[in-house]
Protein backbone atom coordinates (compact mmCIF):
# COMPACT_ATOMS: atom_id res chain seq x y z
CA UNK A 1 0.00 0.00 0.00
CA UNK A 2 3.54 2.31 0.45
CA UNK A 3 3.03 5.22 -2.22
CA UNK A 4 0.05 3.30 -3.68
CA UNK A 5 -1.45 5.66 -6.64
CA UNK A 6 -5.11 6.53 -5.22
CA UNK A 7 -7.50 8.59 -6.72
CA UNK A 8 -10.69 10.35 -5.27
CA UNK A 9 -13.24 11.99 -7.04
CA UNK A 10 -16.19 13.97 -5.66
CA UNK A 11 -19.41 14.73 -7.10
CA UNK A 12 -18.42 17.66 -8.79
CA UNK A 13 -17.17 16.03 -12.03
CA UNK A 14 -17.19 12.01 -11.28
CA UNK A 15 -16.55 11.35 -15.04
CA UNK A 16 -13.99 13.36 -15.32
CA UNK A 17 -12.44 10.93 -12.33
CA UNK A 18 -13.49 8.30 -13.91
CA UNK A 19 -11.60 8.86 -16.91
CA UNK A 20 -8.42 9.84 -15.05
CA UNK A 21 -8.51 6.05 -13.02
CA UNK A 22 -9.54 4.58 -16.60
CA UNK A 23 -6.07 6.19 -18.20
CA UNK A 24 -3.56 5.16 -15.13
CA UNK A 25 -5.49 1.62 -15.10
CA UNK A 26 -6.55 2.26 -11.31
CA UNK A 27 -10.12 1.69 -9.43
CA UNK A 28 -11.61 5.10 -8.03
CA UNK A 29 -11.56 5.02 -4.15
CA UNK A 30 -14.86 4.13 -2.49
CA UNK A 31 -15.56 7.21 -0.57
CA UNK A 32 -19.21 8.16 1.13
CA UNK A 33 -20.73 11.78 0.41
CA UNK A 34 -24.02 12.27 2.48
CA UNK A 35 -26.00 15.06 3.97
CA UNK A 36 -27.13 15.43 7.21
CA UNK A 37 -30.84 16.20 7.43
CA UNK A 38 -30.02 20.05 7.20
CA UNK A 39 -27.30 19.74 4.21
CA UNK A 40 -24.59 19.21 6.16
CA UNK A 41 -21.82 17.67 4.17
CA UNK A 42 -20.66 14.12 5.52
CA UNK A 43 -17.40 12.67 4.27
CA UNK A 44 -16.26 9.48 5.13
CA UNK A 45 -13.26 7.16 3.23
CA UNK A 46 -13.92 3.43 2.89
CA UNK A 47 -10.76 1.88 2.56
CA UNK A 48 -7.10 2.15 4.15
CA UNK A 49 -4.84 4.73 2.76
CA UNK A 50 -1.96 5.21 5.19
CA UNK A 51 1.11 5.60 3.15
CA UNK A 52 -0.98 6.60 -0.22
CA UNK A 53 -0.21 9.10 -2.56
CA UNK A 54 -3.62 10.65 -3.11
CA UNK A 55 -5.06 12.60 -5.65
CA UNK A 56 -8.66 14.21 -5.12
CA UNK A 57 -10.52 15.49 -8.46
CA UNK A 58 -13.13 18.07 -7.87
CA UNK A 59 -13.31 21.30 -10.23
CA UNK A 60 -14.71 24.30 -8.07
CA UNK A 61 -17.18 25.86 -10.11
CA UNK A 62 -20.71 26.93 -8.46
CA UNK A 63 -22.54 25.67 -6.34
CA UNK A 64 -19.86 26.23 -3.18
CA UNK A 65 -20.44 23.22 -1.86
CA UNK A 66 -18.06 21.95 -4.30
CA UNK A 67 -15.29 23.95 -2.56
CA UNK A 68 -16.67 22.77 0.35
CA UNK A 69 -16.66 18.69 -1.19
CA UNK A 70 -13.34 19.53 -1.61
CA UNK A 71 -12.19 20.95 1.65
CA UNK A 72 -13.07 18.06 3.61
CA UNK A 73 -11.79 15.31 1.49
CA UNK A 74 -8.73 16.73 1.47
CA UNK A 75 -8.81 17.20 5.56
CA UNK A 76 -10.46 13.07 5.61
CA UNK A 77 -7.20 11.72 3.42
CA UNK A 78 -4.99 13.75 5.63
CA UNK A 79 -6.04 12.54 9.15
CA UNK A 80 -6.23 9.01 7.32
CA UNK A 81 -2.50 8.96 7.21
CA UNK A 82 -2.08 9.16 3.45
CA UNK A 83 1.91 9.84 2.20
CA UNK A 84 1.17 13.23 0.35
CA UNK A 85 -2.53 14.79 -0.71
CA UNK A 86 -2.46 16.78 -4.01
CA UNK A 87 -5.72 18.76 -4.96
CA UNK A 88 -6.46 18.39 -8.77
CA UNK A 89 -8.91 21.13 -9.54
CA UNK A 90 -9.59 21.50 -13.42
CA UNK A 91 -11.05 24.69 -13.34
CA UNK A 92 -10.23 27.00 -10.08
CA UNK A 93 -13.27 28.65 -9.27
CA UNK A 94 -13.33 32.29 -7.76
CA UNK A 95 -10.20 33.10 -9.62
CA UNK A 96 -11.72 36.43 -11.38
CA UNK A 97 -11.59 38.07 -8.21
CA UNK A 98 -7.44 37.89 -7.91
CA UNK A 99 -7.31 41.75 -7.14
CA UNK A 100 -8.62 44.06 -4.91
CA UNK A 101 -9.23 46.73 -8.10
CA UNK A 102 -12.13 48.75 -5.61
CA UNK A 103 -12.94 49.31 -2.43
CA UNK A 104 -14.42 47.23 0.17
CA UNK A 105 -14.23 43.80 -2.38
CA UNK A 106 -12.22 40.68 -0.77
CA UNK A 107 -9.34 38.86 -3.39
CA UNK A 108 -11.59 35.75 -3.60
CA UNK A 109 -8.28 33.90 -5.71
CA UNK A 110 -6.27 34.42 -2.19
CA UNK A 111 -8.62 33.11 0.02
CA UNK A 112 -9.23 29.70 -1.96
CA UNK A 113 -6.23 29.12 -1.89
CA UNK A 114 -5.28 29.41 1.71
CA UNK A 115 -8.40 27.32 2.43
CA UNK A 116 -7.26 24.62 0.34
CA UNK A 117 -3.73 24.93 2.18
CA UNK A 118 -5.01 24.56 5.54
CA UNK A 119 -6.92 21.68 4.68
CA UNK A 120 -3.88 19.80 4.44
CA UNK A 121 -3.05 19.44 0.98
CA UNK A 122 0.48 19.49 -0.24
CA UNK A 123 0.38 19.88 -4.13
CA UNK A 124 -2.73 21.83 -6.52
CA UNK A 125 -2.83 20.62 -9.94
CA UNK A 126 -4.93 22.81 -12.18
CA UNK A 127 -5.71 24.26 -15.94
CA UNK A 128 -5.79 27.38 -17.42
CA UNK A 129 -5.88 29.57 -14.24
CA UNK A 130 -7.81 33.02 -14.85
CA UNK A 131 -4.68 35.17 -13.97
CA UNK A 132 -1.59 32.85 -14.18
CA UNK A 133 0.08 35.15 -10.95
CA UNK A 134 -2.54 33.13 -8.90
CA UNK A 135 0.37 30.45 -8.82
CA UNK A 136 1.92 32.97 -6.42
CA UNK A 137 -0.71 32.78 -3.72
CA UNK A 138 -0.09 29.55 -2.63
CA UNK A 139 2.61 28.55 -0.39
CA UNK A 140 2.61 24.97 -1.56
CA UNK A 141 3.70 23.47 -5.34
CA UNK A 142 1.35 24.40 -8.17
CA UNK A 143 1.50 22.68 -11.47
CA UNK A 144 -0.20 25.00 -14.38
CA UNK A 145 -1.30 23.32 -16.79
CA UNK A 146 -2.50 24.27 -20.09
CA UNK A 147 -5.57 23.14 -22.22
CA UNK A 148 -3.57 24.30 -25.82
CA UNK A 149 -2.08 20.93 -26.81
CA UNK A 150 -6.33 19.29 -26.39
CA UNK A 151 -7.07 23.10 -28.11
CA UNK A 152 -4.72 22.89 -30.82
CA UNK A 153 -5.22 19.46 -31.99
CA UNK A 154 -9.27 20.04 -32.87
CA UNK A 155 -8.09 22.53 -35.42
CA UNK A 156 -5.47 21.02 -37.12
CA UNK A 157 -6.90 19.87 -40.11
CA UNK A 158 -8.46 23.25 -40.79
CA UNK A 159 -6.42 25.32 -43.64
CA UNK A 160 -4.50 28.31 -42.60
CA UNK A 161 -4.13 30.46 -45.43
CA UNK A 162 -7.52 31.98 -44.53
CA UNK A 163 -7.54 31.94 -40.80
CA UNK A 164 -7.57 34.79 -38.24
CA UNK A 165 -7.36 34.36 -34.29
CA UNK A 166 -9.48 36.87 -32.15
CA UNK A 167 -8.98 38.10 -28.82
CA UNK A 168 -12.26 38.93 -26.92
CA UNK A 169 -11.05 41.42 -24.79
CA UNK A 170 -7.45 42.23 -23.41
CA UNK A 171 -7.10 40.04 -21.19
CA UNK A 172 -6.93 36.98 -23.31
CA UNK A 173 -4.72 38.80 -26.13
CA UNK A 174 -1.57 36.28 -24.62
CA UNK A 175 -3.48 33.51 -25.13
CA UNK A 176 -4.66 34.41 -28.84
CA UNK A 177 -1.02 35.12 -29.59
CA UNK A 178 0.24 31.72 -28.77
CA UNK A 179 -2.93 30.25 -30.66
CA UNK A 180 -2.02 32.57 -33.67
CA UNK A 181 1.76 31.43 -34.24
CA UNK A 182 1.11 28.09 -33.76
CA UNK A 183 -1.86 27.87 -36.23
CA UNK A 184 -0.18 30.83 -38.52
CA UNK A 185 -3.13 32.86 -38.72
CA UNK A 186 -3.25 36.27 -38.42
CA UNK A 187 -4.40 38.22 -34.75
CA UNK A 188 -7.16 40.59 -34.44
CA UNK A 189 -8.08 42.15 -30.61
CA UNK A 190 -11.33 43.24 -29.26
CA UNK A 191 -10.75 46.12 -26.90
CA UNK A 192 -13.74 46.65 -24.95
CA UNK A 193 -14.65 48.11 -20.95
CA UNK A 194 -16.39 46.41 -18.59
CA UNK A 195 -18.72 48.81 -16.94
CA UNK A 196 -19.79 46.14 -14.23
CA UNK A 197 -19.33 42.40 -13.46
CA UNK A 198 -20.66 40.05 -16.75
CA UNK A 199 -21.43 43.47 -18.99
CA UNK A 200 -18.94 44.65 -21.22
CA UNK A 201 -19.11 47.22 -24.45
CA UNK A 202 -16.80 46.90 -27.34
CA UNK A 203 -14.89 50.07 -28.22
CA UNK A 204 -12.07 49.51 -30.31
CA UNK A 205 -11.13 46.81 -32.82
CA UNK A 206 -8.00 46.19 -33.47
CA UNK A 207 -6.47 44.06 -37.02
CA UNK A 208 -8.31 42.65 -40.06
CA UNK A 209 -10.32 39.94 -40.10
CA UNK A 210 -12.49 40.32 -43.54
CA UNK A 211 -13.07 37.60 -45.54
CA UNK A 212 -10.99 35.34 -43.15
CA UNK A 213 -12.71 32.02 -40.95
CA UNK A 214 -12.57 33.61 -37.56
CA UNK A 215 -11.35 31.29 -34.56
CA UNK A 216 -12.35 33.36 -30.94
CA UNK A 217 -10.52 31.90 -27.77
CA UNK A 218 -11.00 32.75 -24.58
CA UNK A 219 -10.39 31.20 -21.20
CA UNK A 220 -13.84 30.78 -20.09
CA UNK A 221 -17.10 31.49 -21.16
CA UNK A 222 -19.90 32.68 -18.67
CA UNK A 223 -22.56 34.28 -19.57
CA UNK A 224 -21.50 34.31 -23.16
CA UNK A 225 -21.89 38.26 -23.86
CA UNK A 226 -18.16 38.68 -24.79
CA UNK A 227 -18.18 36.09 -27.20
CA UNK A 228 -21.69 36.79 -28.99
CA UNK A 229 -20.86 40.70 -28.93
CA UNK A 230 -17.62 39.67 -30.15
CA UNK A 231 -18.52 37.39 -32.83
CA UNK A 232 -21.16 40.04 -34.38
CA UNK A 233 -18.60 42.33 -34.62
CA UNK A 234 -16.43 40.11 -36.16
CA UNK A 235 -19.23 39.09 -39.16
CA UNK A 236 -21.59 42.22 -39.52
CA UNK A 237 -19.25 45.30 -38.83
CA UNK A 238 -15.67 43.58 -40.27
CA UNK A 239 -16.29 40.71 -42.93
CA UNK A 240 -15.64 37.48 -41.29
CA UNK A 241 -16.97 34.95 -43.06
CA UNK A 242 -17.70 32.28 -40.20
CA UNK A 243 -16.94 32.34 -36.69
CA UNK A 244 -15.79 29.51 -34.30
CA UNK A 245 -15.32 30.06 -30.54
CA UNK A 246 -13.31 27.77 -28.52
CA UNK A 247 -12.30 27.42 -24.92
CA UNK A 248 -10.96 25.77 -21.45
CA UNK A 249 -14.07 26.23 -18.86
CA UNK A 250 -17.60 26.50 -20.08
CA UNK A 251 -19.31 28.05 -16.78
CA UNK A 252 -22.50 28.85 -19.46
CA UNK A 253 -24.24 30.79 -16.66
CA UNK A 254 -27.89 32.63 -17.71
CA UNK A 255 -28.85 32.96 -20.62
CA UNK A 256 -25.38 31.85 -22.37
CA UNK A 257 -26.84 28.83 -24.63
CA UNK A 258 -29.46 31.04 -26.08
CA UNK A 259 -27.27 33.91 -26.51
CA UNK A 260 -25.04 31.13 -28.60
CA UNK A 261 -27.55 29.78 -30.25
CA UNK A 262 -28.82 33.48 -31.38
CA UNK A 263 -25.48 34.50 -32.90
CA UNK A 264 -23.51 34.30 -35.88
CA UNK A 265 -21.17 31.28 -34.38
CA UNK A 266 -21.28 27.98 -35.64
CA UNK A 267 -19.28 25.96 -33.15
CA UNK A 268 -18.11 26.54 -29.88
CA UNK A 269 -15.16 23.95 -29.02
CA UNK A 270 -15.09 23.64 -25.02
CA UNK A 271 -12.88 21.17 -22.74
CA UNK A 272 -15.07 18.91 -19.88
CA UNK A 273 -12.74 20.85 -17.16
CA UNK A 274 -16.70 21.57 -15.77
CA UNK A 275 -19.07 19.03 -16.86
CA UNK A 276 -21.65 19.28 -19.91
CA UNK A 277 -24.55 17.82 -20.96
CA UNK A 278 -26.95 20.61 -22.15
CA UNK A 279 -26.30 19.48 -25.98
CA UNK A 280 -30.31 19.34 -26.55
CA UNK A 281 -30.37 23.14 -25.72
CA UNK A 282 -27.10 23.79 -27.63
CA UNK A 283 -26.22 21.49 -30.49
CA UNK A 284 -22.99 24.29 -31.04
CA UNK A 285 -21.06 23.10 -28.38
CA UNK A 286 -18.57 20.40 -28.68
CA UNK A 287 -16.70 19.28 -25.55
CA UNK A 288 -12.74 18.10 -25.84
CA UNK A 289 -11.51 15.79 -23.26
CA UNK A 290 -8.51 16.58 -21.00
CA UNK A 291 -8.53 13.54 -18.63
CA UNK A 292 -5.50 12.05 -20.85
CA UNK A 293 -3.39 15.23 -19.74
CA UNK A 294 -4.29 15.41 -16.27
CA UNK A 295 -3.90 11.67 -15.98
CA UNK A 296 0.04 12.28 -17.40
CA UNK A 297 0.52 14.91 -15.06
CA UNK A 298 -0.76 13.01 -12.39
CA UNK A 299 1.33 9.72 -13.02
CA UNK A 300 4.31 12.36 -13.63
CA UNK A 301 3.78 13.68 -10.26
CA UNK A 302 3.06 10.49 -8.23
CA UNK A 303 6.59 8.83 -10.59
CA UNK A 304 8.41 12.10 -9.69
CA UNK A 305 9.30 12.84 -12.74
CA UNK A 306 9.05 16.39 -14.80
CA UNK A 307 5.94 18.10 -15.01
CA UNK A 308 7.24 20.26 -17.57
CA UNK A 309 6.85 18.68 -21.38
CA UNK A 310 3.50 19.51 -20.56
CA UNK A 311 3.48 22.92 -20.27
CA UNK A 312 2.66 23.78 -23.51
Amino acid sequence: MANELVIISGNAHREMGERIAAHLDVDLLEVDIDRFSDGEIQIKIRENIRGTDVFIIQPTMPPAENIMELLLMIDAVRRASCRRVTAVIPYFGYARQDRKDQPRVPIAAKLMAELITTAGAQRVLTIDLHAPQIQGFFDIPLDHLYSAPVLLKHFADWPRENLAVVAPDVGSIKMARSFAKRLDASLAIIDKRRPRPNEAVVMNFIGNVEGRDVIIFDDMIDTAGTLTDAARVCVENHGALSVTACCTHPLFSGRALERINEAPIKEVAVSNTIPFSRFDECPKVKVLDMSALLADAIQRIHLEKTVSALFL
